[in-house]
């Protein structure tokens, strides 16, 4: 048996003691807090932190799949909670959770005993590996705790609740995890009707419509994705129809409630403005005609029975969302360690925004009465696509050798190349930066180092 190692890391937390616990409490706290760089499935919990309860996680280390199983084995709220392992990569693992008033705020402060599997030869080859995830998982985890709970903080409103579409999607999870973790309700939009009391079926019934009379607010993030298939005129038309003839019959039924949501936030993008070079643009720069363009109008458009109803709505003109689960990051991560660089000449701004930062604002656009219209949902600091691939190349540490030039591009995806990866758009968040949102991030380095678990939290043990 090897030795016992230990670590214990503590952050200051902006909220109270009772507030702090409540969020490692609620229900998404796995879901939120797992780092979004590991390869990890939550197959069983009880959503419950006292004594005997057992979270079952499935995972892999060195692609080699394996079961983590641990069990709660103290509780004492608002002071402590703890765990041990009871199957999994280590020999043994005992992860103590405490909390401490600071004045009015709190401290979170995460201790853990550990040993390697396999004694001496386990701490040869393993060691420096397991102290390196640990401090990587606290850099996020307590960095995300706090961000979240200063959310919290900063937009204080009476538990609400909140349904949401596309809730499976990549910012729609997250933003489930998050509204739930701040002490409200999430429930969800969905197609068709299920056995979950929480699901809406908005386009099923006139009777699960009216359902959204329960409801505070609406954000409606559901569409086909544009990033899948090649543009024929079919996808396209599939593309144009699941934002705009759903969201119309969701806005439709919205207004025909005797009591409505207090606002509705719309997904749109800010390819409603297309190719523009190196002009700055604002929520009050024109759209241009291209398809993406005419697609974002139409979308925003749909939503207009909502509006003459009275309820306040926000179009979410989201840049490009990153996080190593979906969309532009992780598709760059794999051509990035191979030395891949830039698309094109790279000379395109894009606009890019944290996926942190995304659910952020839409949790602050939910709170705040004053915003409405067209907002620019992307980071105050928009990048070159050059210079996002050497700052990605450089926290991978690899070089940014090889652009994948426009023509092979345009062979391999047609017309989506030209609208997704090679057509300019210098965005900037006047809007949310009007309305005081402080955003998480607007460093693309730190974000990234933050996200690919290139940051380290050392042990104060």
């Amino acid at each position: 048996m090897s030795k016992t190692e230990t670590y214990a890391a503590k952050v200051s937390l902006p909220v109270s003691v009772d507030e702090a616990f409540a969020y490692h409490e609620r229900l998404g706290a796995l879901v939120r807090l797992v780092p979004p760089w590991e390869s990890v499935e939550l197959e069983h919990s009880d959503h419950s932190l006292a004594v005997g309860s057992r979270v079952v996680m499935k995972t892999k280390i060195l692609g080699v799949p394996f079961r983590w199983v641990a069990e709660h084995t103290q509780y004492d709220p608002p002071h402590l909670f703890a765990d041990t392992q009871i199957s999994g990569p280590f020999a043994s693992w005992d992860h103590r959770h405490e909390f401490s008033s600071e004045g009015t705020q709190s401290a979170l402060c995460d201790q853990i005993s550990y040993q390697l599997p396999m004694g001496a030869v386990g701490k040869l080859f393993g060691a420096a590996k397991a102290r390196s995830t640990i401090e990587s998982m606290f850099a996020f985890r307590h960095r995300l705790t706090h961000d979240d709970l200063q959310l919290h903080a900063d937009r204080p409103i009476e538990p609400m609740t909140v349904a949401i579409s596309g809730s499976s999607g990549l910012v729609g999870n997250q933003l489930s995890a998050l509204v739930t973790l701040l002490g409200h309700r999430a429930r969800s939009i969905v197609r068709s009707t299920s056995d979950s009391a929480d699901d809406i079926a908005v386009w099923s019934s006139d009777q699960e419509a009216s359902k959204l009379g329960e409801v505070d607010a609406v954000v409606h993030l559901a569409g086909k994705s544009i990033a899948d298939q090649r543009w024929t005129e079919k996808v396209k038309k599939e593309i144009r129809d699941s934002r705009v003839i759903k969201t119309r019959e969701l806005c439709q039924a919205l207004a025909k409630l005797d009591c409505k949501p207090k606002v509705l936030i719309c997904a749109s993008a800010t390819g409603i403005y297309g190719d523009r070079g190196d002009e700055i643009l604002t929520e009050q720069s024109q759209p241009d005609d291209s398809f993406l363009a005419s697609v974002a109008q139409e979308w925003e458009s749909a939503c207009q029975p909502a509006v003459d109803a009275g309820i306040r709505v926000v179009h979410a003109r989201f840049g490009v969302i990153l996080s190593p689960k979906g969309g532009a990051l992780q598709k760059s991560l794999l051509p990035a360690k191979l030395a891949g660089g830039a698309l094109g000449n790279g000379k395109q701004w894009w606009s890019w925004i944290a996926i942190d930062d995304a659910v952020g604002a839409l949790y602050h656009a939910i709170t705040d009465p004053a915003l409405s219209g067209p907002v620019n949902f992307v980071s105050p600091s928009p990048i070159t696509n050059a210079d996002f691939a050497s700052t990605l190349g450089r926290v991978l540490n690899r070089p940014a050798l090889f652009p994948a030039p426009a023509f092979a591009l345009r062979a391999a995806l047609g017309e989506m190349a030209d609208a997704l990866l090679l057509s300019s758009t210098r965005a900037e968040p006047v809007q949310l930066q009007n309305a005081g949102y402080r955003f998480r991030f607007d460093d693309l380095e730190l974000f990234l180092r933050y996200t690919l678990g290139r940051d380290r939290l050392a042990s104060n043990a």
